[in-house]
């Protein structure tokens, strides 16, 4: 069977590449392909959409065993991108045990750190200049409401980005698409998504500030498509000014003080 995207994907999807420029001639991506939905979905919409590019580009997957089991299935993931014709890179690791050991104060930044690692190494040896990651657009509008909301910053990610010193690049193709749709893209990708198996899934800030804003769109359904807008950098506006420092403040509270009515 020969696989497609609907037309409504396909938009999206080439939005954002052209857009953003996240894909150029003979350009060589790296997937990091986790098992679940998301990342699956990107390994085949973009196994999908290089038939049809005006230049050749090349791609690959990744996929990371962080050792939360000890009976890590990597089959069906081998399976599925050899169905499209993707070459398929698997690394075993102890990332869960040191990420969750006490002396690790932040186990989800510490296994991020190292993932990152794992995959630059990879990228860099096997010839990729590229890292896609599958983070969508709910992706988006959470980390800028987290970082609002728990770091005091405004702030989201990009869909490009240097990643590291070494020249790779990281890029999201997926920013435009909303996880629903994603999820409702399991009907024809043709992969059942594997449980990653975190002990911290669905307990972390991104899922409370997920539910914070499902509570605001049942009540004001506009809520989602105005933090999207509010991403945007003209759209920032009314805002204070840097914080002075203490030297500015007694500077400004002298000149007060020496006012004459």
């Amino acid at each position: 069977m020969r696989e497609t995207l609907p037309k409504s994907y396909v938009r999206k999807l080439m939005r954002a590449i052209i857009e953003f420029e996240l894909v150029e001639p003979n350009d060589r991506i790296l997937i990091g392909l986790s098992g679940g939905k998301d990342s699956a979905f990107l390994v085949y919409a973009l196994g999908v959409l290089r038939r049809h590019f005006p230049f050749k580009f090349d791609i690959g997957a990744i996929t990371i065993d962080l050792g939360f089991t000890d009976k890590f299935d990597r089959q069906p993931l081998e399976d599925f991108c050899r169905r499209l014709d993707v070459p398929f890179f698997f690394e075993k690791t102890q990332i869960a045990e040191i990420a969750f050991s006490p002396s690790q104060p932040n186990p989800c930044a510490a296994c991020a750190f190292f993932r990152k690692g794992i995959i630059s190494a990879c990228a860099r040896a096997e010839g990729f200049n590229k890292v896609a990651f599958a983070h969508h657009l709910d992706d988006a509008v959470e980390t800028f409401l987290m970082s609002q909301l728990f770091s005091g910053q405004i702030r989201t990610f990009l869909p490009k980005t240097q990643w590291d010193r070494s020249g790779l690049a990281l890029i999201k193709p997926l920013v435009y698409l909303r996880e629903k749709e994603i999820k409702g893209a399991l009907r024809f990708i043709g992969f059942e998504p594997i449980p990653g198996g975190c002990p911290r899934d669905k307990k972390t800030k991104r899922e409370t500030t997920k539910q914070l804003i499902k509570f605001l769109v049942k009540e004001h359904p506009q809520v989602f498509e105005n933090l999207t807008a509010a991403m945007r950098r003209q759209n920032i506006a009314d805002l204070w000014p840097p914080e002075p420092t203490k030297k500015e403040i007694w500077q400004k509270s002298q000149k007060f003080w020496q006012q004459k009515g």
